[in-house]
């Protein structure tokens, strides 16, 4: 690590680390006997069946299931961009339920980052205009020190001027790491943030999402069908027909092969 970069993430360090040395940490995201059912009568399929949920600050957990197992209608109602049949979804103790659409869009760009699989960055956009474009949004300019100190954690300061199509799949994926973090948000989701990258890629962002919990203390839920992805988090979730059927602490890639084995 250059000692520019190394500056910036020290300096930041000091005033984001969360709080350790036995003072308890809090949950940012919580979900409650969530159900969510499509369909009616006999036709009617429950992609989550009573899920009871709760995220801690500064945590790093992975969603893992079988194909149909919930996990992505899990991720999509405690991010709110979906709504539970029964029970409710909280961000930073606020219910997403007693949400308007309005107040419900507010909250996601100001207190939720998204990491999504296939980047969606606005192609006519450089690079920070990307990073920054949740707050440009929302009418606020960004803190150029936080700026700088994302730019160089994610090792873009000389591609900023780029736009996606000049830039590589993984320096894509890290401006958007870079933009889901630009915020400070309460937490940040990520879906499947290494599956459109190769292998040194996909590494390069999961250690930078590692660097996000540990350096920043930022709180980051990720769903993931892979062992090696999953393996990087402190907490890993096990998803069933609906249901949360283990919950570890962080296990190696072999130990989780084993168990999503089991669950099939």
């Amino acid at each position: 690590m250059c000692g520019r970069r190394a500056g910036g993430i020290l300096a930041f360090m000091a005033l984001t680390a969360p709080a350790h040395d036995g003072v308890a940490t809090q949950a940012v995201v919580r979900g409650h006997e969530l159900i969510k059912r499509y369909g009616e009568g006999d036709a009617a399929v429950d992609a989550l069946r009573g899920v009871d949920v709760a995220f801690d600050a500064g945590t790093f957990t992975a969603i893992m299931g079988p194909s149909g197992s919930g996990k992505s209608t899990l991720m999509h109602i405690l991010a709110g961009l979906d709504r539970p049949t029964t029970g409710w979804a909280e961000i930073d103790g606020t219910r997403l339920d007693e949400l308007s659409d309005h107040a419900l869009t507010l909250l996601r760009r100001r207190r939720i980052g998204f990491i999504f699989q296939s980047y969606n960055l606005l192609p006519v956009l450089d690079a920070e205009e990307n990073i920054v474009l949740p707050l440009r949004i929302g009418g606020h300019d960004p803190d150029r020190d936080w700026l700088y100190t994302l730019v160089d954690a994610v090792d873009l300061r000389d591609r900023l001027s780029h736009r996606p199509a000049e830039m590589s799949g993984g320096e894509q994926q890290r401006v958007a790491v870079a933009r889901a973090l630009i915020t400070r948000p309460a937490v940040v989701f990520a879906d499947e943030p290494t599956g459109n990258l190769d292998s040194a890629s996909g590494r390069e962002v999961l250690s930078l999402l590692r660097r996000a919990v540990d350096e920043f203390g930022q709180t980051i839920v990720m769903v993931t069908h892979d062992a090696s992805a999953a393996a990087v988090a402190d907490r890993l979730l096990f998803l069933a027909d609906g249901r949360i059927v283990d919950d570890h602490t962080s296990m190696s890639i072999d130990a989780i092969l084993d168990h999503l084995k089991a669950l099939r």
